[in-house]
């Protein structure tokens, strides 16, 4: 069994992330980070590497583009036992990221708000989330991935028992964020169809 080495932390519930992280560093994880969380893990005093340092190439676009980059889904993605998915990742100084806590922006409580506009909602669609967390949890035989603070303490206890997650648990873990992803789409189809997109005061933000 891989142990985790490297952990990849971007929330919008960021609910006991400084004790999880905390117990992470402690047990010699590498905490990579992006934005408030990065900011929220630094301010605990836990020591955090962006992101953006890991790739080499800067968040842009006002934030949509951070983590959607071949060093960061390489570092998941490549199955540890393949002999040339490592040779690739070492080509390409490709590391390995071995546990990927991620929530989702809260597109539904935007969106519920009475004076949301929308732009706001545009904007409450995250796209570097799902793919994070589909990735990994594609990837469940390699990589723990986690949506649900509920579920730290199960993770923190398997890690210090046995160096990383088990089996049986990251297959648990990754049916949740298919569910996860699966609701959050639906959401967004829901929206889009009270939607009058020929109404220029949308595209306006009136």
């Amino acid at each position: 069994m891989q142990t985790v080495k490297r952990a990849l932390i971007s929330l919008t519930d960021k609910s006991g992330i400084e004790e999880f992280a905390r117990e992470l560093a402690d047990l010699g994880i590498e905490l990579l980070s992006t934005g408030g969380t990065a900011k929220k893990l630094r301010d605990s005093g836990l020591v955090v590497t962006d992101v953006s340092t890991f790739t080499g190439f800067p968040e842009m676009l006002d934030g949509r583009v951070k983590t959607l980059h071949p060093k960061v889904h390489g570092a998941i993605l490549h199955q540890r036992d393949n002999e040339q998915h490592l040779q690739q990742c070492q080509e390409h100084c490709i590391g390995s990221i071995d546990l990927v806590a991620v929530n989702l922006y809260a597109f539904s409580e935007t969106v519920a708000q009475p004076d949301c506009k929308f732009a706001d909602a545009i904007e409450n669609i995250d796209i570097g989330g799902p793919t994070l967390l589909r990735a990994s949890a594609k990837n469940f035989q390699d990589v723990t991935v986690i949506v649900d603070p509920d579920d730290y303490p199960l993770v923190l206890q398997e890690i210090k028992e046995h160096g990383n997650t088990t089996l049986t648990t990251r297959f648990y873990l990754a049916k949740k964020v298919f569910s996860l992803t699966s609701s959050y789409d639906n959401a967004i189809i829901r929206w889009m169809e009270t939607v009058d997109v020929s109404k220029e005061s949308y595209f306006c933000g009136e």
